[in-house]
């Protein structure tokens, strides 16, 4: 998503910032109060000229500022502001002290009172006028700074957010093909043993799979929907080993609407029978704890398989898989550890942060 900077003000808009204006008439407000204490024709005919100057310098430097179109090289475009400002003051004084002679009158210049008052005003204003253009430049430069950094941040953060996207649907992809594979090597198996169960096994099967493969593409899920396929998978895979492999299922009822990624209990669950059970002659009994404790959420899984040695010590794809997952949804806050049990067996624990309600 590209970040969109707001459009800027043209024409009219641009030449009397409203902000910008405002600011000009305050100065020349302030600056006519010390004025007006010595001012012979009044201080409201002061007054009216020192906001007059600032509106006029308030047009000069929005002029500049899209006129002309292009400068040479040697040009800066604040250099002219600076100088149209400083300009403007004297050949707007001596305007307004033209237009304000009355009829007949002699011109200012002649009266002693007028052009000393004529003089005041054009020096404070060279004086004056291109500082405070010099600081609108300097405030009007931070500015744009700051909103190019802000934009920068944001396109930044946007492409940061996109990578995870695209490496969590990697990943999640990754979960597809080995869970799908894995399932079907028992069924494999169970043909190839010319088991009497083969056929029922394969029933089981697709319409687990029906359950299970649309999830496997969703967002996330909940452990009360995780426990349902996990149910559904040992059902199954009891049916192969009938003699090997027995289960049990616990879970708060405070836990089963928490989110989770989908297949996380099923991952930990399908590499606790393919690396702890299957391997194992006598086969063994796997626990599966689901509770919350306070703002976290704490999953077991017990198996009474063949443990680490004798699953020469690796944790599976399905288990590296599931941490990577975890640490981009979770960062630090999700934690995933795989013990030995004694006498024998595999603890694996997950806890990660209790969230409510399905999306």
């Amino acid at each position: 998503m590209a970040v969109i900077a707001p459009a800027r003000p043209r024409g009219l808009a641009l030449l009397l910032n409203p902000p910008r204006l405002l600011v000009a008439l305050g100065i020349a407000f302030v600056l006519s109060l010390p004025l007006g204490l010595g001012w012979k024709s009044g201080y409201f005919s002061l007054l009216i000229r020192a906001l007059t100057l600032g509106f006029v310098a308030v047009l000069a430097f929005g002029l500049f500022e899209q006129w002309p179109k292009r400068l040479p090289s040697w040009l800066a475009r604040w250099v002219l502001q600076v100088l149209a400002v400083a300009l403007v003051m004297p050949l707007g004084t001596f305007t307004i002290y033209v237009l304000s002679t009355a009829h007949g009158a002699p011109p200012f210049w002649e009266v002693k009172d007028r052009l000393e008052g004529f003089s005041a005003l054009t020096a404070l204003g060279i004086f004056i006028a291109p500082w405070v253009a010099l600081t609108a430049l300097v405030r009007q430069k931070d500015a744009l700074a700051r909103h190019q950094a802000l934009a920068f941040e944001l396109e930044r953060s946007e492409f940061e957010r996109q990578a995870l996207d695209a490496r969590m649907h990697l990943l999640q992809a990754q979960v597809a093909p080995h869970f799908l594979f894995n399932t079907l090597a028992n069924v494999q198996a169970l043909v190839d043993a010319g088991s009497p169960q083969a056929s029922a096994v394969l029933r089981s099967l697709i319409a687990y799979l029906r359950a299970a493969v649309p999830r496997l593409h969703e967002p996330v899920s909940t452990f009360g929907q995780e426990l349902s396929l996990v149910r559904a998978y040992l059902e199954l895979m009891h049916m192969r080993m009938p003699d090997r492999l027995q289960f049990a299922l616990h879970a708060d009822d405070a836990a089963l609407m928490l989110r989770c990624p989908p297949l996380t209990l099923l991952t930990l669950v399908e590499n606790a029978v393919r690396h702890g059970i299957d391997p194992s002659e006598e086969g063994g009994r796997i626990d599966i704890h689901v509770e919350r404790r306070g703002d976290r959420c704490v999953v077991r899984v017990v198996d009474t398989g063949v443990g680490l040695r004798g699953s020469g010590g690796g944790l599976g794809t399905g288990l590296s898989t599931l941490r990577e997952r975890l640490e981009l949804i979770f960062g630090g806050d999700a934690k995933l550890s795989v013990a030995a049990r004694e006498p024998r067996g595999v603890v694996a624990e997950l806890d990660l942060p209790a969230r409510g309600g399905i999306v």
